[in-house]
Parts: structure tokens; sequence; C-alpha cells
């Protein structure tokens, strides 16, 4: 997507360890008119697909879902990463490390928001290492719902979770594919 592309270009910055650091228009502070053109992005690359619901774990991607779902007309579902009194024992749940933070979390997610019936399109901020979107995979997998497919803004291409997520078979669309030059700068997949 050119437009997210030269957004990157303008306001990214690469940090220490292939960080990429958008939080400026897409996962601190967010540009709406930006994120409303992702959601369509995603509505168009995936609307053919019966989407029944979006999921996607807190915190980045929810914003994300949240205008991708508006032009699906479906909920959003979000995995939570700690305990809370409001969600009950009954849940579906798996482990997940987030590359950014090095920290491991269970995910969880209220078997009453996702069931066999479900057609469901993930969709988060950034795609790593896989963690996160094969975690997800996982809670689908519990509930018996269809993953119709990942729908990710920003794939850092020089990790291997694109790769694993396509060698699975999923239809895997990133919104724009980082990859590092030489000198440690942005370019793009083509």
């Amino acid at each position: 997507m050119k437009l997210l592309e030269e957004r990157i270009l303008s306001d990214g910055v690469i940090k220490e360890g292939g960080i990429v650091k958008v939080d400026s228009f897409l996962n601190h502070q967010m540009d709406i008119s930006l994120i409303n053109e992702i959601g369509k992005e995603f509505h168009r690359l995936f609307e053919g697909d019966g989407i029944t619901k979006i999921l996607t774990v807190e915190a980045s991607g929810i914003g994300i879902a949240c205008i991708a779902a508006q032009y699906f007309n479906v909920p959003v579902v979000f995995a939570k990463k700690s305990e809370s009194k409001n969600l009950d024992g009954d849940v579906y749940t798996s482990k997940v490390v987030s590359y950014t933070k090095g920290k491991e979390y269970d995910i969880r997610v209220s078997k009453k928001y996702i069931s066999a019936e479900d057609r469901v399109l993930i969709i988060d901020d950034f795609l790593a290492k896989g963690k996160a979107v094969f975690g997800l995979c996982d809670i689908l997998d519990q509930a018996g719902a269809t993953l119709c497919g990942v729908g990710i803004c920003i794939e850092k291409g020089f990790q291997e979770g694109g790769a694993l997520i396509r060698e699975k078979g999923i239809h895997l669309e990133s919104l724009a594919i980082v990859e590092l030059d030489n000198c440690g700068g942005i370019k793009f997949r083509g």
C-alpha cells in the first residue's frame, strides 16, 4: 500500500534490534485518515471471504481492527493479555511472546465471542516472528472457527513470521513489507 509505505519512509524510524518505530501515526498516536484507508484496503483484500468477526490482540491492533470492521460490518474481538474480573473462567487461551517487549503473555478470549460458526479475519499492526498470529490461530482452532486470513499493516520481511505463516498456507496480506538496506535504512519488498 503506497500510502502506508510513504508514511513509513517519512515518519518511521528503525531502532536497534530491528524495531520499526511508527508510533507517531500507527500504534501510539493514530492517524485516523491513514487507518481509514488501511481499513478500506483490508476490506478490498478480504471482502469475498464471508468474514463474520475480526480478531486481534490487545492493544495496538484494536484501533486498526475497529476501523476495518466498519467496512465488513462485523464485530471486533480482541484477545486480552491480562486477567480481568470482567472475563469469566470460560475462555480460550494461548501463549504468545511479544517480540517488541520480549515478554510472554497468556492471551484469552471469552468462549461467548468466538464459535465454530465464525469466519474470522485476524488483523494486527505488526508481524515479526508470527507469535501473536499463531496464538490467535490456536484460539480459533480451539473454537472450531474458520480462519479466512490475516491482515497485517507492517510485516518485518527481515524476520521469519511472514514466511512461517505463508508456509502453513494461510492467506496473509501485508500492506507494507519492510526490509533493511545495507545501511540499516528502510526499503520495501516489491
